[in-house]
C-alpha cells in the first residue's frame, strides 16, 4: 500500500488542482466585467450591459465553485499535514488571514450587488461594485501567492523551538522547530513573491479572455447573437494578446529568478544534468544566453545537487515544457487572429474560430501545468530552504560538491504529515473527494451549458435607472427570492 506522504501529496494535488481550475478564471473574467461595463458607461450602448450582464451569469457560478472547492484547502492542512502546520503556522496563517479579510470579504461583499443589482442601483454604482469584485479576486491571489511565494523562497522569519508548558516540546529526541515571522514586509516580498504573482495573475488573463473568445466563437459559428459575439470576442482578442505577449516577458523574469534561488528546480525544468553551458531546443548554449547573455555561461546541473534533494524530472520537465510551448501557441494565435481583426477578415476563417473554441481547453492546461511545474519542481521540499552563498552572491558547495542549503530552514515533504493518519483514511477521502468534485464537475458544465445555449438576453435601456437602496441587491438572496444559477427565473 502507498504510504501516507504520497497519498496525501495525492490528494492535495487533485483537489487544488481542480480548485484552480476556477480562480485564474475569475481573475480574468473580472477585468472583462470591468472593461464591458466600462463601455457601457462611456458609450450608452445597450450591447454592452447585455454582455455584462451574461457573462457576469457564468461569473457567478465560477466564483461559487471557487469557493465551495477553496475551502477543503484548508482543512487539509490540519488533517493530512499537521507537521507542516505547526512549522509554517505563523507565518502562513498571517498571509492566509489577509486573504480573507483584504480579499474574500471585498469579493463576496459586493457579489451579491454585481449579481443580483442591475435593477436597484445606479449603473455608476453597479460598475464600482464590478470594480470591486474583480479587485478581491487579485487580492484573494496576491496573498495565496504570497504564502505560496514564502514556501519557495523564505524570508522575513526565524526559526525558533515549540514550546509546550513553557518548555522545547521533543519528539522523539529531537526537538520540534517552526517559523516565526520577525519581518511582515520581508515575508510579503519574498525573492519570488512579485515575478510568481505577475505570471499568476496573467495567466489568469489569458485563461478569462480565451473563455470569453471560445464561447463568442461558437456563437458566431452557429449564427447566433452575433452583434454580442462579435464585440465580446474582439475585447477578449485584445485582452488575450497583449496578456499573452506579457507572459512570454513575465515568465523570463520567472525563468531567471529560479535559476539563481531554486537552481535544482530551474536544472529540472531544463533536464539538465551535467553543470556547464545549457542548450535549449537543439541550440547550443540558448538557455545560458538567456540567462547570463553568455552562451558559454556555466548553468548549474543536477549533478551539484545531492540525489536526496532533487526533484522528479520527468514531471518538471515536462509540465514545464508544455506550458512553454503553449504560451508560445498563444502568441501567434492571438497576434495572427489580431492581424485579420485588423484587416476586417477574422471572422470569415471558420477554422480558425473553431480553433477558439477548443483553444480554451490549452489556456486551462496552461495554468494547472505551471501550477504543477511549480510545485513539483520544488519537490522533495514544502518550505524550500535558501541556498549559502560567498560573498559575491554565488553558491557554495560541501566537501563532495553539492551545492549547500540552509537545513534549518526547509521542511521535507516526507517529514511535514500529520502523524496519525494512516494510508487507509487518506485512501478513504481521496474516494470521497472524487465522488463529490466529480458531482460538481458535472454540475458546473450544466449550469454553465445551460446559460450559454440560452444566449444572452437583450437589454432595453431606459431614460433613467432606478437608483434603490443598495442593501436592496442582496435582499434577494437574504429572502431565497433570486438564484446564482437562475434556477427560479422565469422564461423570458
Amino acid at each position: 500500500m502507498p504510504d501516507v506522504a504520497f497519498l496525501s501529496r495525492l490528494q492535495f494535488g487533485l483537489t487544488i488542482m481542480f480548485h484552480y481550475l476556477f480562480p485564474p478564471l475569475t481573475i480574468g473574467m473580472g477585468v472583462v466585467l470591468v472593461y464591458l461595463e466600462g463601455m457601457f458607461l462611456r458609450t450608452k450602448e445597450p450591447i454592452y450591459e447585455t454582455a455584462a450582464r451574461f457573462w457576469t451569469s457564468l461569473y457567478a457560478v465560477t466564483f461559487a465553485m471557487g469557493v465551495a472547492t477553496g475551502i477543503v484547502m484548508e482543512f487539509q492542512f490540519g488533517t493530512n499535514w499537521a507537521a507542516y502546520s505547526r512549522f509554517v503556522g505563523d507565518v502562513f496563517g498571517s498571509a492566509l488571514a489577509s486573504e480573507g479579510i483584504f480579499a474574500f470579504f471585498l469579493e463576496s461583499g459586493f457579489l451579491a450587488v454585481l449579481v443580483f443589482g442591475w435593477e436597484r442601483v445606479s449603473p455608476r454604482f453597479h460598475f464600482l461594485s464590478t470594480i470591486m469584485v474583480s479587485l478581491g479576486s487579485i487580492f484573494s491571489a496576491v496573498w495565496i501567492v504570497v504564502a505560496n511565494s514564502w514556501q519557495q523562497t523564505p524570508a522575513g522569519h526565524h526559526i525558533v523551538p515549540v514550546l509546550r508548558d513553557g518548555k522545547p516540546w521533543i519528539v522523539s529526541g529531537a526537538m520540534v522547530m517552526r517559523a516565526e515571522t520577525i519581518d511582515f514586509w520581508n515575508v510579503i516580498f519574498n525573492p519570488s513573491t512579485v515575478n510568481r504573482l505577475t505570471h499568476t495573475l496573467i495567466g489568469g488573463f489569458v485563461l478569462g479572455s480565451f473563455f470569453v473568445m471560445s464561447i463568442s466563437a461558437w456563437y458566431l459559428l452557429r449564427q447566433r447573437h452575433e452583434d454580442f459575439a462579435r464585440r465580446s470576442f474582439t475585447g477578449g482578442l485584445w485582452f488575450c494578446t497583449i496578456a499573452s505577449f506579457a507572459a512570454l516577458v513575465s515568465g523570463d523574469f520567472n525563468a531567471r529568478m529560479v535559476a539563481k534561488y531554486q537552481p535544482a528546480k530551474f536544472a529540472a525544468f531544463e533536464k539538465h544534468t551535467e553543470t556547464g553551458p545549457a542548450d535549449a531546443a537543439f541550440i547550443p548554449g540558448a538557455v545560458s544566453l538567456l540567462l547570463y547573455g553568455d552562451a558559454n555561461a556555466p548553468v548549474l546541473g543536477l549533478d551539484k545537487v545531492r540525489p536526496e534533494h532533487r526533484p522528479p524530472v520527468l514531471i518538471s520537465y515536462l509540465s514545464f515544457r508544455i506550458m512553454v510551448g503553449l504560451g508560445m501557441f498563444f502568441v501567434a494565435l492571438t497576434a495572427y487572429a489580431s492581424f485579420l481583426r485588423i484587416r476586417g477578415t477574422l471572422f470569415e476563417k471558420r477554422w480558425l474560430l473553431w480553433l477558439f473554441v477548443i483553444g480554451v481547453v490549452g489556456a486551462v492546461a496552461a495554468n494547472e501545468l505551471g501550477w504543477t511545474a511549480a510545485e513539483v519542481g520544488r519537490q522533495p521540499w514544502t518550505v524550500h530552504p535558501n541556498v549559502v552563498r560567498d560573498a559575491t552572491g554565488a553558491p557554495t558547495f560541501d566537501a563532495d560538491g553539492f551545492i549547500q542549503y540552509r537545513l534549518e530552514e526547509g521542511l521535507l515533504t516526507k517529514n511535514s504529515i500529520s502523524e496519525a493518519v494512516s494510508s487507509p483514511e487518506v485512501i478513504g477521502s481521496l474516494i470521497m473527494f472524487g465522488v463529490i468534485y466529480s458531482l460538481l464537475f458535472v454540475v458546473w458544465v450544466f449550469v454553465l451549458n445551460d446559460k450559454i445555449q440560452k444566449g444572452p438576453v437583450p437589454v432595453q435601456i431606459t431614460a433613467e435607472t432606478t437608483t434603490g437602496r443598495v442593501l436592496d441587491a442582496a435582499a434577494g438572496r437574504a429572502l431565497h427570492q433570486e438564484s446564482m444559477s437562475e434556477a427560479k427565473d422565469r422564461e423570458p
